[in-house]
């Protein structure tokens, strides 16, 4: 371990760490580009086999960027895709942003850096970065964007220049360090571990711009929401957000274990996908209705109503679904579609009954402060499940790979073991063991 990690893990001043030298290069889980083409003809896209832990050379610091040394972070779905090449190689997304110039040309390497969440400490700041300072415990945002683009400052997603970090651009989270833009910073939520930390940017900020942002479905108190893949990353988070803002949350999950974790998350109504006949993404239109009418009597006869809101990240397999059962006038807020992008639905529930299909990806920072702020207050729990070492990290991705996980899966970096990181230990006695890790007790174990 190199001399700055080492000051890092003690807990040593700003001064000691802003002293220490940056190594030249350090470790990562990352991709080759000579691997690209290694899934071809083959059925089994199995990520363990395309994601290499090794050491990489540190990039350069941009004068608007920091280095964070990071503790930990976790796995999402991009980094599967990444691994998989799927839908297409990442390494073009690389290109295409170092064609834009500048230090964007340090991302166009052989390899990629992945991982689009982290939590660690500030070890370094660029000349124009203002409000962060060496020592700083931090989350990362995975939005990634242009500052100097005038669609930016109206919603921060909506530039052309915005991008995934460590899914469309280099450097990401699954590493002992990263790269990212001042801009991408929060402060890290004192009474959380560093694993717990590092589980929530992504898929909690993306549910909140979902479900509660005036860019979403703006939810409201006694909104019937339907929520797909429930005990999922995005799906844990969208369960909480719901009832912590007066919503009625209906969690549809995969089996009676995933279902008991969900009514401990608070879930009003629970319904497994068994009872609906539903075989996965090659339903017919006559099964997709059936199953529709199904579901639909279940939630009338359990909430009063068809779902205000359907809260829709796995794709194929449901969207036709999503769009039936939505009331009139009511809301599909869609995102990442994990089996499968090519939606099908029938037109004439949509366009007859006035309903709206809203798509949405990731969250503006000041989407991503509120969000963090609900942790801070303990209103909303991390969905973390288990956690695996960074040597391990292929095993972790092939977990979600083969949707064998609940909540998220965490990557230890730097930390070495769980449980580091809390600095406000009243906090955490405050809020409660319990509370904070739901997706952590012993059933969370036999629902994989």
């Amino acid at each position: 371990m190199d001399p700055l990690s080492e000051a890092v893990l003690a807990g040593a001043s700003p001064e000691t760490l802003s002293a220490a030298p940056v190594p030249d290069r350090y470790l990562a889980a990352h991709l080759r580009v000579e691997d690209v083409r290694m899934f071809t003809g083959v059925e089994d896209k199995d990520v363990r086999k395309s994601l290499r832990v090794g050491e990489v050379p540190m990039p350069e610091l941009a004068p608007d960027e920091v280095l964070v040394a990071v503790l930990a972070s976790s796995i999402n779905y991009n980094t599967v895709w990444s691994a998989m090449f799927e839908p297409m190689p990442s390494f073009g997304f690389l290109k295409r942003f170092a064609a834009t110039g500048g230090f964007a040309g340090r991302h166009d390497q052989p390899y990629q850096v992945v991982g689009s969440d982290g939590a660690g400490v500030v070890v370094r700041v660029g000349v124009g970065v203002r409000h962060w300072r060496v020592g700083d415990h931090v989350v990362v945002s995975p939005a990634y964007v242009d500052d100097q683009e005038p669609a930016t400052h109206g919603d921060g997603m909506m530039g052309n220049e915005q991008r995934a970090w460590g899914f469309e651009t280099n450097f990401g989270g699954l590493a002992h360090y990263t790269v990212v833009r001042a801009t991408q910073l929060l402060p890290k939520p004192a009474h959380l571990t560093w694993e717990e930390a590092a589980s929530v940017t992504l898929c909690a900020g993306t549910a909140y711009r979902m479900l509660v942002s005036r860019q979403g479905a703006d939810m409201k108190q006694g909104d019937i929401v339907l929520i797909w893949g429930a005990t999922g990353g995005l799906g844990a988070y969208a369960v909480q957000m719901v009832k912590n803002g007066g919503g009625i949350p209906v969690g549809v999950v995969s089996s009676p274990q995933k279902a008991e974790l969900l009514r401990r998350l608070g879930c009003d109504i629970v319904v497994d996908r068994e009872e609906l006949g539903l075989g996965g993404a090659e339903n017919g239109p006559e099964e997709t209705v059936a199953a529709g009418k199904r579901l639909g009597r279940i939630i009338r006869e359990q909430a009063g109503g068809d779902p205000h809101i359907v809260f829709d990240y796995v794709g194929k397999a449901t969207f036709g679904l999503s769009v039936f059962l939505v009331r009139r006038g009511g809301t599909v807020v869609t995102c990442g579609s994990s089996t499968g992008y090519q939606h099908q639905y029938d037109n004439r529930y949509l366009w007859m009954n006035l309903k709206r299909v809203i798509g949405s990806h990731v969250a503006n920072l000041q989407e991503n402060t509120e969000c963090i702020r609900l942790f801070d207050l303990g209103h909303l729990s991390p969905a973390l499940s288990r956690c695996y070492q960074l040597a391990e990290v292929g095993e972790a991705a092939r977990l979600v790979q083969t949707n064998s996980h609940i909540g998220k899966v965490g990557v230890l970096c730097l930390a070495p073991e769980p449980g580091l990181g809390v600095t406000d230990r009243a906090a955490r006695e405050r809020i409660g063991e319990q509370r904070i890790n739901p997706l952590r007790l012993p059933i969370a174990a036999e629902a994989l």
